[in-house]
């Protein structure tokens, strides 16, 4: 029987998808584990393998298709031995390309859930070897993930990337996001540009569509605390010059951003109440600092992860972090890169912005925004000197953080940037 290939959820708030592009055409034969396309999701273009094996038969979505729900078919393989020639008509039919409906409804987004095996069979072996797809194993290197403990989905067991949705080696379990909690956020009207200007119209892409609407759940549903301090940077400067003298020959340059990332992790370390995750009627209090940086890309905004930020070397940090922003614009982020973290990091110094309030990015408690350092009058010794000043504010989930603990690590963040050795030690 013919083997549908559906649209699948490539990441927890994924409801549609854009078919990007086919790595492969009809007549193609195809093996468990090669590529089939390029999705583009809410937050980046993915490659979407495939767990069967057979012959593509029809490419149901034309390439550059957006607005396809996930769970509608796509393609049809045929499996050994079935006529290649002539798929099942009737298998075809859902598989027509969906509309793309700009809100999608919430019952539609059922078909994923529905299409998921009731009960995930044991970990399917050959002897010693665990089955799983080719990207499942990579996803397991690059998270950490014993794949001996993982349940396959996948045909005769198999563990196919799906399976390694949400786990994690050493970092904290990721919550699902706010939206599934939370009441849907009210859908405004549909705006009408006013008639005689020049104006051009155009649809939003998945990523903004999603921002749009994580955005505003986040502001009508959790009650933001803003607390902001005026941090002396001279001190932060000077270090960063003599560190980056001595990572020259190694080819690595510290920004300002790097320290402060670390800066901000140790903070969360120091006052632990503010590294955690509201849960409704828990609250999830997280070990480790991960913290998820913004980074402006084409089309909207992506937070990539420095995970285990409070305990890695400034040099590690830095490195990891121009890798990450580089394939952040390039699209290439891998779901565990841009999923999870402990609380976020937003930079707009770079931009001139000397303050700002930055929205919560559910389910995370705390987001810190960083102003641009600029030469100010400042008190320094009890004398009013010239020194380089930053205006930092800290949003915070107020269900979750006391107004107090908020102020504790803001405190904190702003000795240990004032007296930036500490935080090296």
């Amino acid at each position: 029987m013919p083997i549908e290939i559906k649209m699948p959820a490539l990441s927890p708030t994924m409801e549609e998808g854009t078919l990007a592009k086919w790595l492969v055409k009809e007549g193609d034969t195809v093996s468990s584990g090669d590529i089939l396309a390029e999705i583009e999701t809410d937050k980046a273009t993915m490659e979407f393998e495939t767990i069967d094996e057979g012959t593509v038969t029809k490419l149901l979505v034309a390439e550059g298709t957006d607005g396809v729900k996930v769970g509608a078919v796509i393609a049809i393989i045929a499996a050994e031995g079935e006529d290649a020639s002539a798929p099942a008509a009737k298998a075809a039919e859902p598989a027509a390309a969906p509309k793309a409906d700009p809100v999608p409804a919430k019952a539609e987004a059922a078909p994923a859930k529905a299409d998921a095996p009731k009960a995930a069979p044991p970990p399917a072996s050959d002897g010693s070897r665990v089955k799983a797809s080719p990207l499942a194993r990579r996803l397991a290197e690059q998270q950490g993930v014993d794949l001996g403990a993982v349940a396959g989905s996948g045909p005769n067991g198999r563990i196919v990337k799906a399976d390694l949705a949400g786990k994690s080696g050493a970092a904290p379990a990721a919550a699902a996001p706010a939206a599934a909690a939370s009441a849907p956020a009210t859908v405004a009207a549909p705006a009408v540009a006013p008639e005689g200007i020049p104006a051009e119209t155009s649809k939003l892409s998945n990523m903004r569509k999603t921002i749009a609407r994580r955005l505003t759940e986040s502001k009508q549903t959790v009650p933001h605390i803003y607390l902001t301090v005026d941090i002396n940077l001279d001190a932060l400067l000077k270090l960063r010059e003599q560190l980056n003298a001595g990572l020259a020959s190694r080819g690595i340059k510290l920004s300002v951003n790097d320290l402060l990332i670390k800066a901000q992790a140790v903070a969360l370390m120091e006052v632990p109440a503010c590294n955690v995750m509201f849960g409704g009627d828990t609250l999830t209090s997280f070990k480790r600092a991960d913290i998820s940086v913004a980074v402006s890309i084409p089309g909207g905004l992506i937070t990539p992860i420095i995970t285990g930020a409070d305990t890695k070397p400034v040099s590690l940090i830095a490195t990891e972090m121009k890798d990450l922003a580089e394939r952040a614009r390039d699209g290439k982020l891998q779901p565990h890169e841009y999923q999870g973290g402990t609380a976020s990091l937003s930079n707009m110094g770079m931009f001139g912005i000397k303050q700002f309030e930055a929205v919560i990015n559910p389910p995370q408690a705390m987001i810190l925004a960083i102003g641009a350092g600029e030469k100010r009058p400042y008190i320094v010794n009890d004398a009013v000197q010239i020194a380089t000043i930053m205006s930092a504010t800290g949003s915070f989930d107020h269900r979750a953080i006391d107004g107090a603990d908020g102020a504790k690590f803001m405190a904190a963040f702003k000795r240990l940037v004032e007296a930036p050795l500490g935080m090296l030690a």
